[in-house]
């Protein structure tokens, strides 16, 4: 039993760091997810820890941020040697967590998220909040540029705005070491930039900060040192002037990876229509929505954050019930606010939020993978495991799903394999659409390779496949088309030859096609 609740000062080490671990191991059920780590943190330095989904990444986060122990090693902090046993041991110091999975109280507005434990109240027994925790909420929130009001509830934002909210707590605490991972995941262009501006005001103030990223070209433009794991370990450390996308991805993966993009795929002679929209009216903008995918064809889908994105897609899935319009799949009308509609002919979505909307993250490997084909499994309504089994094997197989083994419970899983299983259970039903909201989301260059190629072979093989990005670089390189959105409506069309970032952001901020 732990009894201790406060960090504990035990010996000195060189002050020049602000923070460093040395030997850290750390296993959990059936995976050393920690061996022996190193890693030192000096003060006002901005250190990307980089490394492939299970590397070890979030685990070692953990452990600084006192949400976890270790099982060996030592932690300092100002040459101390220092255990954390509670969130706010760790606090206290100064050193705050922003998790790559929001970690936010849906039901409660955005001021009280951003001081929840810490909110400032009013004497007396009944401990009413005081108004003041909303004009300073106001002010934190205008920091990180987000605008909307510190009493709106959590529940009522897009996953962008609260990704902003849980930057907009962690600058609250006052930390002088912010640990950020996957800071930028479902943020826009802009929106980004105005991180790095944060961040730079943090480093000149003297604040530490460990940015963890998939995201490359974001590491090349604000690290000042790289450290990366592999395997759980320690895989090699870059200084600044080493710092290029080839050394990190050799660094993180121990191999060169073959070209992200492809720059040819099977050229399809006859044009065969998959989805059509018709006269779609979303209710988000004052234009109805009319586009078609084609079979085989890779359609990008942009838009600055609140555009309508994901409630397009989840009007096409059946999630939502528009306004008025005709959605068509295969030529055949889909049913309104029906998923299962949707899914009987043949579209599917991977949602933007997979560990709420696309997995039972308490269930196994085999339970995600076989459940939207219990019913083909079934001879009789009687369930098969056998061939559970053999689907839920042959999927981990094709997916390269990395897994002790289908038992596994997902929850234990690293983001790119959690994806994969997402990707896996739909792909299992052979889908003639795939609607994908934010495909690579969280997921490491090594598995980002490995879903595009997914991709690029589904549409080789005829599949129709909508991809909403927030990362242009994604929606250049994989895209046949662009529909890029701007207040719930389509602002324009652009073909291979049109597509450039320029062409993207200036329909996306409400400029014509030129």
């Amino acid at each position: 039993m732990v009894a201790e609740r406060s960090p504990i000062s035990i010996g000195l080490t060189d002050q020049q760091n602000i923070l460093e671990v040395r030997d850290i191991s750390k296993a959990f059920p059936g995976v050393q997810a920690l061996s022996q780590v190193n890693l030192r943190l000096s003060n006002a330095e901005v250190l990307a820890l980089i490394g492939e989904n299970g590397a070890g990444k979030s685990t070692l986060m953990k452990i600084l941020a006192g949400i976890i122990r270790p099982d060996a090693g030592d932690v300092y902090f100002n040459g101390r040697k220092v255990l954390f046993n509670y969130v706010r041991d760790a606090e206290r110091l100064g050193i705050v967590l922003i998790h790559q999975e929001l970690n936010l109280v849906e039901n409660l507005d955005v001021a009280s998220n951003i001081f929840l434990g810490r909110e400032r109240t009013y004497a007396g027994p009944l401990r009413l909040i005081d108004q003041r925790n909303y004009s300073k909420a106001a002010v934190i929130l205008k920091r990180v540029g987000l605008d909307c009001a510190p009493n709106i509830r959590v529940s009522q934002l897009a996953l962008g705005q609260r990704q902003l909210v849980e930057i907009a707590r962690a600058l609250s605490v006052k930390a002088k070491v912010l640990i950020m991972d996957e800071p930028t995941s479902s943020l826009t262009s802009a929106e980004t930039f105005r991180l790095f501006d944060i961040i730079s005001e943090l480093k000149q103030s003297g604040v530490s900060v460990v940015y963890i990223s998939h995201r490359l070209k974001e590491v090349e433009l604000i690290a000042d040192r790289v450290v990366g794991l592999k395997d759980g370990a320690n895989s090699g450390e870059l200084q600044r002037s080493e710092i290029n996308h080839q050394t990190m991805v050799q660094m993180m993966v121990g191999r060169e990876l073959k070209q992200l993009f492809q720059d040819q795929r099977r050229v399809r002679t006859e044009v065969q229509p998959v989805l059509e929209v018709k006269n779609l009216r979303t209710g988000l903008g004052h234009e109805p929505i009319e586009f078609v995918v084609n079979q085989g064809e890779i359609v990008g889908l942009s838009g600055l954050m609140g555009a309508g994105r994901t409630e397009l897609a989840e009007v096409l899935f059946g999630i939502r019930r528009p306004l008025g319009g005709e959605v068509l799949l295969n030529g055949k009308k889909l049913p309104f606010g029906t998923t299962g509609a949707a899914i009987k002919a043949g579209a599917i979505l991977v949602p933007e939020d997979r560990r709420t909307e696309g997995l039972i993250l308490s269930s196994s490997v085999a339970t995600n993978i076989n459940l939207p084909s219990l019913k083909r499994l079934s001879t009789g309504g009687l369930r098969s495991f056998k061939r559970e089994r053999q689907l839920s094997e042959k999927m981990c197989a094709e997916l390269n799903v990395r897994t002790p083994n289908i038992k596994q419970v997902v929850g234990l899983l690293s983001g790119g394999n959690q994806q994969k299983i997402v990707l896996a259970k739909w792909l299992a039903c052979n889908p003639s659409l795939l609607i994908f909201d934010e495909p690579t989301r969280g997921v490491d260059i090594g598995a980002k390779s490995e879903i595009y190629a997914l991709m690029h072979d589904l549409a080789d093989r005829g599949v129709a496949i909508l991809m909403i990005s927030s990362d242009l670089e994604e929606i250049l390189g994989m895209s046949d088309r662009v529909i890029v959105l701007h207040q719930g409506s389509i602002a324009g069309e652009l073909s291979k030859i049109q597509l450039t970032e320029e062409a993207i952001m200036h329909l996306s901020t409400g400029g014509h096609l030129r």
